[in-house]
Parts: structure tokens; C-alpha cells; sequence
């Protein structure tokens, strides 16, 4: 069953077709990564998934609901969890108040004090709840935000770039706390990222985007031979 629908989803900016009928169908428990070149529509896609940016025309659905006029605040509250390419933290408040907050956004499910000291030992933040948020490193602040995530009990995750700006450890490590979350509370995640590593590392399934549309869907196997995305993304990468 599909957790997460998208049915001929489009977003124009005036004569710009930035998502251009994208359909799209997440099952429960998938890990799937979505890539593609600079400007492809990713970034908008996930906007529109989280309700940050209005539908031109399309669907959404989350388990079977239409999302259209549904706010981020209450489709984090449904269980969409969100984090961004450049983490956004309260830098002035410490390590545990962050987490502290983002647990009492999810109104209307309340979670035991226990659940904050939780989240920060899953992601290997249990010894800097004191610390100063604007302090932390930039792979600190990737798992901050991702226990900001995880405290909130979400169902699914899109993560936009988890790994960007780390070197080949940090995108390993934080790649290793995603995965084990994934796996121990039994998530559905789609995510965004650069690092074609990363991606054939950890995802089962791959979407493709160029210009606003996709243009391949499979298992990593299939994907990484297909011609057109060699031609449009991957052979770019490798030109770099």
C-alpha cells in the first residue's frame, strides 16, 4: 500500500514548469532516493510534499488523504518529517532545548521527558546537550536536526541532502545513524542527495528527475544503466 501518493503533481512559477507532472507512488517502509541534476525540481518537489509551496495542479496523498490546503505544521503532526540542505536550529538555545521544542510541535500526541534524551543518544548527541546549537559542527547540526525529527515520531522522512557539506566520514556516519533509525522505528524515507556513493549505497529504489519531470524509476541496479540517466546526471557528475 502506498504510504505517500503523488498524482500528476505540478508547480509553475509564471512560465517556469519547475515540477511538471510528477507521479509518484511511496509504499510503506520504502527507502528511496530522489536525484538529479542542479535545477531538476527536487528541492520543489519536497516543498510541495511538505506544503511549504501551494500545488499548481495534482495530488498529494498520505495514506489515501489529500493533502491540498494541509499546512507543514499539520502535516508534521500526521507523521511527514522534514529536514533541509542547510540545517535550520535555534543556534542560540542549547543542544537538548532544540530537541525540547520540536517535541512540543507535534501537538495533540503527547511523549514522555525520557523521549528527548532519547533522540539525542540515537544520533550520538547524548554527551552535547548543553552545548550551544551555533557551536556544533556542520555534521553536529545534521544529526541535531535529525533527532528534532525523530523525537517528533514521524512515519516518514524526507531529507533533503542529509550528507552536504561533510567529507567521506561524516557522510558514512550520518548515513549509518539515518539507516539504523530507519530500520529500528520501521520508516518509509525519500531522500535528496548529490553523493551518487551515498545514494547506491542505501537506497532500494532511485528516482530520477530532469527539468521538472521524471525520467527513470527503478532499483539501483536498472537505474545506474539506464542510458538517459547517464547521459543527463550521472555522466555529469563524472565530468566534474
Amino acid at each position: 500500500m502506498a504510504v505517500l501518493e503523488l498524482r500528476d503533481v505540478k508547480r509553475h512559477f509564471g512560465g517556469i514548469r519547475a515540477v511538471d507532472g510528477v507521479t509518484l507512488s511511496i509504499p510503506d517502509g520504502a527507502v528511496v532516493a530522489l536525484i538529479g541534476p542542479n535545477g531538476a525540481g527536487k528541492s520543489t518537489l519536497f516543498g510541495l510534499m511538505m506544503g511549504e509551496l501551494e500545488l499548481t495542479d495534482g495530488e498529494i496523498l498520505l495514506d489515501g488523504r489529500d493533502l491540498r490546503g494541509c499546512a507543514p505544521e499539520r502535516r508534521c503532526r500526521l507523521g511527514v518529517g522534514r529536514t533541509f540542505q542547510t540545517p535550520r536550529l535555534f543556534t542560540g538555545l542549547s543542544v537538548r532545548e532544540n530537541v525540547q521544542i520540536a517535541m512540543l510541535a507535534r501537538a495533540g500526541k503527547p511523549r514522555e521527558r525520557r523521549a528527548v534524551s532519547d533522540a539525542l543518544a540515537e544520533v550520538g548527541l547524548h554527551e552535547q546537550v548543553a552545548v550551544t546549537a551555533g557551536s556544533l559542527s556542520q555534521g553536529q547540526r545534521k544529526r541535531l536536526e535529525l533527532a528534532m525529527v525523530l523525537v517528533q515520531d514521524p512515519g516518514i522522512l524526507l531529507l533533503d541532502e542529509p550528507t552536504a557539506g561533510m567529507g567521506v566520514q561524516e557522510r558514512a556516519t550520518i548515513m549509518e545513524l539515518v539507516m539504523g533509525a530507519v530500520r529500528r522505528r520501521g520508516l518509509t524515507m525519500v531522500f535528496t542527495e548529490h553523493d551518487m556513493e551515498t545514494v547506491f549505497a542505501h537506497a532500494e529504489r532511485i528516482v530520477v528527475m530532469d527539468r521538472g519531470a521524471l525520467v527513470a524509476d527503478g532499483p539501483p541496479g536498472v537505474v545506474r544503466e539506464d542510458a538517459r540517466v547517464q547521459q543527463i546526471y550521472i555522466g555529469r557528475q563524472r565530468a566534474r
